[in-house]
């Protein structure tokens, strides 16, 4: 079993809002020399957590570690403590108390350009970042001609990189993190500035630092699937807390079960309080998703029912029900609706299906509307329903959005000609 090569043990950062240092010199001065010299704990930080308002737990008691050549994911939403994470990992900041462990080499790219000189030109970063390294100027020059291949600046790898495109700079930077040969390669949800084939690329070269070379990775990103794709293991933070930690897969399912949007069931069991007119009123509507385990999250594989009730208050009634599905942005995805037939006065039920590999990844609504003799608008029970549908893939290494509010999954055959070659003009 691989040994670890980072190891982190009740690691914690503690900010202080809204102001620099403790608000006296002799004081700052003190705090210097107990915390920095002396290598105690911060005396004007609390032990427990902060108490009052004007300090925040950026990170609190975090424990963990990473074996050597293993890629580690790091997800959670905006504010967990991700980046402070990767920040004291990077020995870019220190930590208010706790231990981290490492050996080897750090590259971090944590941002665009990370360790980029403006006024330098990409030729000049490339040998600076390998200087930084601790990389001897040979080691440097053998990696040149392939950091430039892959990132696809030869043309301009003489010119300052002040002048570069995000585009440009961004895949400059990452051929430089991932060939220059660190022991552990920290990336920070940078293939977001990508295009789809430099994402493709990227992901391509991270499975091959890790499993061919043996390299460690530390992998951020709030794409989920690339997660799963990359990742032998990972890691949930919430408010600078670990919730989860376990195989890639079990941490992302739970991460995306807890934090989908939905609302899958609404019911009125008093028909004086119910939504409706003198016409229609709603007992219940209900979005139930057929899942393997109850604790999945939903994604575009998933079958999805909506089942409904409504009481005819009128007798004889020509009814048919239509279900509207909108996207976030309230563009409409489809409106279909039930045949029309006459309804005795009381209780009604229906029920629609819609197929797993039908939605893309989103946030979707359903509305229902009930029409009379199909043209008159008897009631509009709107945004009645919601879900997040998660992404899903399989075999695949790009991870970018895919076009379009519909995924339906078709059969699509290609085949190879027989005596193919010959048919190729000139061959």
């Amino acid at each position: 079993m691989a040994e670890p090569i980072i190891q982190v043990e009740a690691l914690s950062k503690l900010y202080a809002l809204g102001k620099v240092g403790t608000g006296s010199f002799r004081q700052d001065i003190k705090r210097w020399w107990l915390s920095s010299v002396l290598k105690k704990n911060d005396p004007f930080f609390s032990e427990t957590g902060a108490a009052d308002d004007s300090h925040i737990w950026a990170l609190h008691d975090v424990s963990f570690d990473v074996k050597e050549g293993e890629v580690f994911g790091i997800i959670g939403s905006n504010g967990a403590g991700k980046s402070t994470l990767l920040k004291i990992l990077s020995g870019i900041i220190n930590p208010t108390r706790g231990i981290v462990r490492g050996r080897g080499r750090i590259n971090s790219l944590l941002e665009i350009g990370t360790g980029f000189n403006d006024e330098l030109s990409g030729r000049e970063n490339i040998y600076l970042n390998g200087y930084f390294l601790g990389m001897q100027r040979r080691e440097i020059k053998k990696k040149f001609d392939e950091i430039v291949a892959f990132s696809g600046v030869e043309q301009f790898i003489d010119t300052p990189v002040k002048r570069y495109s995000s585009g440009m700079y961004m895949r400059l930077a990452f051929a430089v993190a991932a060939h220059l040969e660190p022991d552990i390669l920290i990336v920070d949800e940078v293939l977001a500035v990508g295009d789809a084939d430099f994402q493709k690329k990227c992901l391509g070269k991270m499975q091959e630092v890790s499993s061919r070379q043996g390299r460690t990775i530390l992998y951020v990103s709030h794409n989920m699937q690339s997660v799963i794709s990359l990742c032998h293991r990972a890691m949930h933070l919430q408010k600078g807390k670990m919730i989860d930690i376990g195989t890639s897969l079990k941490v992302v399912n739970a991460y995306m079960s807890r934090h989908q949007q939905k609302r899958y069931r609404q019911s009125w069991d008093d028909i004086n309080h119910s939504p409706g007119n003198n016409f229609i009123r709603v007992n219940f509507v209900e979005l139930i998703p057929h899942l393997k385990n109850a604790d999945d999250p939903v994604d575009i594989r998933t079958p999805i029912t909506i089942r409904f009730k409504f009481w005819n208050l009128i007798e004889g009634q020509n009814i048919c029900v239509g279900l509207h599905l909108f996207t976030q942005s309230r563009e409409c995805i489809f409106d279909v609706s039930s045949t029309p037939q006459e309804f005795r006065k009381g209780l009604a039920e229906g029920q629609v299906d819609i197929p797993g590999n039908f939605l893309n990844d989103g946030s979707y609504y359903f509305s229902l509307i009930f029409v009379k003799d199909t043209s008159v608008e008897l009631f509009y029970l709107e945004d009645c329903l919601s879900l997040e549908v998660e992404d899903y893939r399989e075999n695949m290494n790009w991870f970018g959005k895919w076009s379009g509010h519909v995924r339906p999954k078709f059969p699509f055959r290609v085949r190879q000609l027989a005596h193919a070659k010959e048919a190729v003009p000139g061959s």
